[in-house]
């Protein structure tokens, strides 16, 4: 199947100038861009914008163009034996933002103007307690900052010489490297995107135009912040090398160990041992919470292991509309260093439930009756 002429596929005339072929592009490409036609119009969107890339790629390049003017197609693509403008057409997909850089490159920095790169963002690590997270704090940190060199007074020259435009990209901060039929835009290696050149750099800043200092910022931490969250302080991060907006402050929190408690989420938990009387005859015990003190009815009997749930008594998150509930988990202790008079009274305590039976240890029973059935 013969190619139309690249002209027609374009909708432009022959005598056309450059801007007027770029214009006719942009909007072809932006009309048949496969991202922008799918279902049924896809295959039909995708054939036609091949189409438009090939003709803009012939028209745009002034001696393809005039080859193609005098040869026509022939003049263009090698396989069909004439010219010598080899090389064929690249049928892969540029995204909407390489088709349509040079149109808003002006407003990012790119093609239409000097690039601009964000500053690098800081991290700091900051350890507080759990108490100082459930209740939130004022803090103070010290951070690096940059101010304005006092000798160059912030251009980064040497007092009584000045920067000059970059002769590498012309003062855009990008050059583009031309592969085929593929043109690749990257930052200038010569000025690394600044589009200036100092000769003589202020030697107190080294050509940084900035000094670095220390300053104290004021950090406000939300009540109920979880270990690992961060806070953003915007613009305190390191300035732009030529610039652009400053990075951003990122405090991590780091929650202390806590002798007590153990957070889970807006939960806590804790280990609260009794004595294997108060387990055996119940009664009231004191337990801590982060608002005081609470208090626990142990049943008689209660068993190692036993956990007891206080509602409220735990934390309210930072997104959360109430607050968690504290966990006890009840361990028994078995007396120590005992002296003989209290290991007589043990014994005959011991003696005293073993004429009981099994009343008084069920658990104990139901195991050695499963451990004869296990080895019957």
């Amino acid at each position: 199947m013969s190619k139309r002429d690249y002209y027609e596929v374009l909708g432009v005339p022959r005598n056309a100038g450059e801007d007027e072929i770029k214009k006719a592009y942009r909007k072809l490409a932006m009309k048949y861009h496969p991202d922008r036609n799918q279902g049924d119009k896809a295959a039909e969107a995708e054939a036609k914008f091949k189409e438009v890339k090939e003709a803009y790629e012939m028209l745009s390049d002034s001696q393809k163009r005039a080859a193609y003017d005098q040869y026509g197609h022939a003049g263009v693509d090698p396989n069909m034996g004439a010219g010598g403008f080899g090389g064929g057409f690249g049928g892969g997909f540029e995204s909407f933002s390489d088709i349509f850089g040079d149109i808003f490159g002006q407003a990012r920095g790119g093609r239409g103007g000097r690039q601009v790169h964000r500053g690098s963002d800081l991290s700091y690590s900051m350890d507080i307690s759990l108490e100082e997270a459930a209740n939130g704090k004022d803090a103070q940190i010290r951070i690096p900052s940059w101010d304005d060199c006092d000798t160059c007074h912030g251009t980064g020259a040497k007092p009584g010489t000045s920067s000059k435009t970059c002769t590498t990209c012309g003062g855009s901060g990008v050059v583009q490297m031309r592969q085929g039929f593929f043109s690749v835009q990257q930052t200038c290696p010569h000025c690394h995107g600044s589009g200036k050149i100092i000769p003589e750099p202020c030697t107190s800043c080294h050509g940084q135009g900035k000094i670095k200092k220390q300053k104290t910022l004021e950090v406000k931490i939300p009540a109920g912040i979880d270990d690992g969250m961060r806070i953003r302080s915007a613009g305190n991060g390191e300035p732009s090398p030529n610039g652009g907006p400053p990075g951003d402050l990122y405090i991590e929190i780091r929650i202390r160990k806590h002798e007590v408690f153990e957070r889970d989420g807006d939960d806590l938990h804790c280990v609260v041992p009794i004595s294997f009387t108060k387990a055996a005859l119940g009664g009231e015990i004191e337990v801590p919470t982060l608002t005081g003190k609470a208090v626990i009815d142990i049943p008689e009997g209660t068993q190692h292991g036993k956990q007891f749930r206080l509602r409220g008594r735990g934390i309210k998150g930072v997104r959360s509309s109430a607050n968690g509930d504290l966990y006890c988990h009840i361990t028994v202790e078995t007396p120590v260093k005992l002296t003989e008079h209290q290991r007589k009274l043990l014994k005959q305590l011991d003696e005293s439930l073993e004429k009981g039976g099994g009343k008084h240890s069920p658990t104990e029973k139901s195991w050695f009756d499963k451990a004869k059935d296990f080895f019957s």
